[in-house]
């Protein structure tokens, strides 16, 4: 029996957002898209607040309109029972570690950076905190390469969801100006978020929304 399909509201320019769809598409999972601009007041509308009053992407809704927030716990909800997610709970624990590991020492800088570099006008304020980002942004790089040296993924033995959820935001990187196509054994995490279904590189959804196989796409007006 085939999972029921599950609706995603979220941003296409979001790292967030764009691990849950990776999962989904690695898995085959049938899915619905709705496109939330959270950039331009999406996620602060009545109705959105009203299923996730964090008003934040991505959101993950099933088809009795429960929901689940936070990108890295819709990650670990899919790949329940799947390889993605490590059975063993020493190797679950692991996988959880790294994924904490994204959201408190990798996201808030990496990410960040490129938001600052890429979204804010060159007198922004905020441009002063970049050489502190990109300190801490390389020092969570470095913590990621010294584990590459001698393991193969993050996630245990296999590739899995702290892989995704590393990949999302590393892969595009240099547009936070940090340069983690050198951090020597990164090709593999690159090779394996390159694997996913046809999907195009982060960087190229940027500029536009694409529809990929099994996939609705809506855009919600905000």
């Amino acid at each position: 029996m085939s999972p029921d399909p599950v609706t995603i509201h979220g941003m296409s320019t979001s790292g967030n957002c764009h691990k849950v769809r990776l999962l989904l598409e690695q898995r085959g999972r049938p899915y619905t898209w709705i496109e939330v601009d959270s950039a331009h007041g999406g996620t602060r509308t009545p109705e959105y607040l009203a299923k996730n009053p964090n008003g934040k992407v991505p959101m993950l809704e099933r088809v009795d309109g429960s929901v689940l927030v936070e990108s890295n716990a819709i990650l670990s909800w899919l790949a329940e029972g799947s390889t993605y997610l490590p059975a063993d709970a020493w190797q679950r624990a692991q996988a959880l570690s790294w994924l904490f590991f994204e959201q408190y020492s990798h996201e808030p800088y990496i990410a960040v950076s490129r938001f600052i570099r890429g979204w804010t006008p060159l007198d922004s304020p905020r441009r002063a905190d970049l050489p502190r980002l990109h300190e801490r942004g390389m020092q969570a790089l470095a913590v990621m390469e010294k584990h590459l040296v001698q393991a193969t993924w993050f996630t245990g033995p296999a590739y899995g969801v702290a892989d995704i959820a590393l990949f999302a935001y590393t892969h595009c990187a240099g547009r936070g100006r940090f340069r983690p196509g050198r951090v020597s054994p990164y090709h593999r995490l690159a090779g394996a978020g390159a694997r996913a279904a046809g999907f195009r590189s982060h960087a190229r959804r940027e500029r536009r929304s694409r529809r990929a196989p099994g996939v609705l796409l809506i855009r919600a007006s905000t």
